[in-house]
């Protein structure tokens, strides 16, 4: 199964359609796939539901999509940065569930292992918690979380083999394996394809099986999120 494609519109042909919830990897704009978020903007689908740690800056990454009013929801834990994102959610254009950082992890890792719920301490007591079942263990409570999935992923690595083995660098590791993970077809931008047998076994960050396709990116931008200086 040949799983490189040419191009990033490529990648996602015949996959993304209105109405559709996503998985995007990333923290800040560390780790984005900036390329396939580009082409999702290309292929004006609209009505997307969008699960991201945040929705990147006004103008780059996920921001990109709230400036065209692709997105209909998001599920993240930070939403500074975005003055778009703000107006969007203020005038009421934008819906928003916001979720602690850590129980947004676990809701995809929960997901992409077939956990369809879970406790957390995390929440119990504040508006986090309103709606939900709530439980005593060991005279502790805890809220229950239902886990999250997505009908596609995108997800930015720094190695791929032709099988789809995945490496990440460094802290650009972040939330892909877990967006990976969550999605019923993961698409993977990477920097670099080698052949498969090119790693060893333990330096594989996440198994080809979680992923169907795969495109290269070898000259991404990374655009920095903030950059401060001082003067001489």
């Amino acid at each position: 199964m040949n799983k490189i494609y040419p191009s990033a519109a490529a990648a996602l042909e015949g996959l993304v359609e209105d109405g559709m919830t996503l998985a995007v990897g990333g923290f800040g704009l560390c780790g984005i796939p900036e390329a396939l978020i580009a082409a999702l903007r290309d292929t004006g689908k609209n009505n997307l539901t969008v699960i991201s740690n945040n929705a990147g800056v006004d103008g780059f990454g996920l921001g990109q999509l709230l400036a065209t009013r692709q997105i209909s929801k998001m599920i993240s834990s930070y939403v500074g940065e975005n003055k778009e994102f703000e107006r969007q959610y203020l005038s009421g254009e934008l819906k928003l569930d916001f979720t602690p950082q850590g129980t947004l992890a676990e809701k995809l890792r929960a997901g992409g292992a077939g956990i369809p719920a879970f406790f957390t301490k995390t929440g119990y007591g504040t508006l986090v918690a309103e709606g939900k079942e709530t439980r005593q263990f060991n005279g502790e409570w805890y809220v229950m979380e239902l886990s999250l999935t997505a009908d596609v992923s995108l997800v930015k690595a720094w190695k791929a083999d032709h099988s789809g083995n995945l490496l990440f660098r460094k802290t650009a590791r972040n939330f892909n394996p877990l967006a990976a993970m969550a999605g019923k077809v993961c698409v993977v931008e990477v920097e670099e394809i080698v052949e498969t047998g090119t790693f060893e076994p333990d330096q594989v960050h996440l198994p080809g099986v979680y992923v169907q396709r795969i495109v290269l990116n070898s000259s991404p931008e990374k655009r920095i999120e903030q950059r401060t200086v001082r003067s001489a």
